[in-house]
């Protein structure tokens, strides 16, 4: 039995833009007319992809199938001038709902290649399908959340990377605390103990202890190749990867994205972003991200993530191939590499178990901070990344402590942000000092900060917050000339006699160009990768231009 929908997946407020007579026409032309009967599926939830349909004179329901818990359900119902799609027709994920004809007559079916030169040509066009796809998948994740539902400890570190994976790739779930009693409902019927968790259930299929590289297959994200030869592949989604795919894209050339996590890089984890242009708010990092990852699905970049690059061959001399971790290879023309760097982690008895436990934390987003309200918690770093973390700590009521090695707050932190810092009557600043010993037996409860020419000082502390730097994410980049430290050398700074001198942003590789912070003498911040991103495209063009 099929529930009947929320009134606005009919229409209203929530069916988002539509497409006027003049642009259905238009976009008809894209595609093939085609007769579909009473009862036929246009599309089914499993499918590895589909087309994109206007409705000329059927009518279509979208419902999602039942689960182990639920019953069929309908979404959406779309009639005579409607079109079907939502943001997965730019993904490539797998298909999660079905498209069943209620009404026979006549729709118009358009190919992924044919509605990717509709979205490169149609300027009006694009803006509305867009705009409608988000809006749809925004209505999917509440409504058809049990296309894929996972259930999980709440607090672990392995939950909470699966949880900030499927948040940044805007996935329709279902998330339930292994504690509730749906989330004991949905282990008993998927056959699940603890011992699985956290565990997903996807299209039919139980996920054991799942990270976002086994979701991604399952829900087929991960790399495809394509019919398409491919010009430039991009390696690290962070602002300077985005970037890069988005210019690459928009400029003609057949553009993949690739990323070892997910989205964002090191930007996704700022809690907010207060001196980025054209913000004059702030922005989360989160928000920033996700926004930049439907403008490159916008041009057509292949987004793939999580994909981890293990090598590139340049035998070739002229045209590098991207090698990846599962034996796949990439042929293209030009590589970006904007692989960021990884954060570092202090030499300190228990680490690891407390950030197993999710105790120790290298991000503040809205999910990190979550259930430290009225809590002790201690941030690590004096840059601007430990400024925002502390800020939205104690935002949300939390009580904080700032560890720092250096005698001086604005020494690495932009003034705007220690001058609040200091200001905040939550906040305690801590300079000269280093953490020594973390204590709790499976939660951290408090810590052990030590001063040079003072005793140790034990802090409550319920959560640490590491920023204490990076290292470069390089190692993949054999063949490349780096400084001693690991980052990349580019263009002026690259040794004498390096053939690839001559442009911006080009390594000691031919066509294999570094961006953001992955790049050696960068500034690290936001805007900047952006930049450097933008800006090697134009490098590449230059480079390709030379055959």
């Amino acid at each position: 039995m099929t529930h009947e929908p929320d009134p606005a997946a009919r229409g209203g407020a929530r069916r988002g833009p539509v497409l006027d007579e003049e642009q259905f026409r238009r976009l008809a032309g894209y595609g093939e007319a085609e007769y579909a009967e009473a009862g036929r599926d246009l599309f089914t939830s499993g499918d590895d992809s589909y087309d994109f349909f206007l409705l000329q004179t059927a009518t279509v329901n979208i419902v999602r199938d039942a689960t182990a818990i639920e019953p069929e359900r309908l979404i959406y119902q779309g009639g005579p001038g409607d079109f079907l799609g939502e943001l997965n027709l730019l993904t490539g994920q797998h298909v999660y709902l079905t498209a069943r004809v209620v009404s026979a007559g006549t729709v118009v079916r358009i190919g992924a290649a044919a509605l990717r030169r509709a979205l490169a040509e149609q300027d009006d066009i694009a803006a509305v399908l867009v705009a409608a796809f988000q809006e749809r998948r925004e209505v999917i994740r509440s409504a058809a959340g049990g296309a894929l539902e996972i259930v999980a400890r709440p607090d672990t570190a392995e939950s909470l990377e699966l949880r900030g994976y499927v948040t940044q790739l805007l996935l329709p779930h279902t998330w339930r605390s292994a504690s509730s009693p749906p989330g004991r409902s949905l282990m008993e019927s998927a056959g699940l103990t603890a011992d699985d968790l956290p565990a997903a259930v996807a299209g039919g299929a139980v996920l054991r202890r799942v990270t976002p590289v086994t979701l991604a297959e399952a829900l087929g994200l991960t790399y495809r190749s394509g019919a398409d030869p491919v010009d430039l592949v991009v390696v690290g989604a962070g602002p300077a990867g985005l970037a890069a795919a988005v210019y690459g894209a928009s400029e003609g050339l057949v553009t993949v994205l690739l990323d070892r996590g997910g989205i964002g890089g090191q930007a996704a984890k700022s809690a907010r972003i207060e001196n980025y242009l054209g913000f004059p708010d702030g922005v989360s990092g989160v928000d920033l991200t996700r926004l930049a990852m439907v403008q490159a699905l916008k041009f057509g970049v292949r987004i793939h993530a999580p994909c981890t690059v293990a090598g590139l061959d340049l035998s070739d001399g002229r045209r590098p191939a991207v090698l990846l971790e599962d034996g796949a290879r990439i042929e293209c023309r030009a590589v970006i590499a904007a692989t960021g760097a990884q954060y570092r982690r202090l030499d300190i008895p228990g680490w690891a178990r407390f950030e197993r436990s999710g105790c120790i934390r290298y991000a503040a987003t809205e999910s990190d901070v979550r259930g430290y309200e009225r809590q002790p918690v201690t941030v690590i770093g004096g840059a601007n990344s430990a400024g925002q973390a502390a800020l939205s700590l104690a935002a949300h009521g939390a009580t904080v402590d700032v560890v720092l090695r250096g005698d001086d707050l604005d020494a690495g932190m932009s003034s705007y942000l220690a001058d609040r810092i200091r200001a905040h009557s939550r906040i305690r600043v801590r300079t000269g000092s280093t953490v020594r010993e973390l204590a709790g037996d499976d939660t951290l409860t408090s810590i052990v900060v030590e001063r040079p020419g003072e005793r140790p000082q034990r802090l409550d502390s319920r959560a640490l917050f590491c920023f204490v730097g990076a290292d470069p994410v390089s190692g993949w980049l054999d063949g490349v000339a780096k400084a001693g430290d690991g980052f990349v050398l580019t263009d002026v700074r690259l040794p004498a006699g390096s053939s690839g001198a001559a442009l911006p942003f080009q390594t000691s590789a031919a066509r294999v160009f570094a961006v953001g912070d992955l790049r050696s003498g960068s500034t690290k911040r936001v805007a900047t990768a952006v930049g450097d991103g933008a800006s090697a495209v134009s490098s590449v063009h230059a480079a390709l231009a030379a055959d």
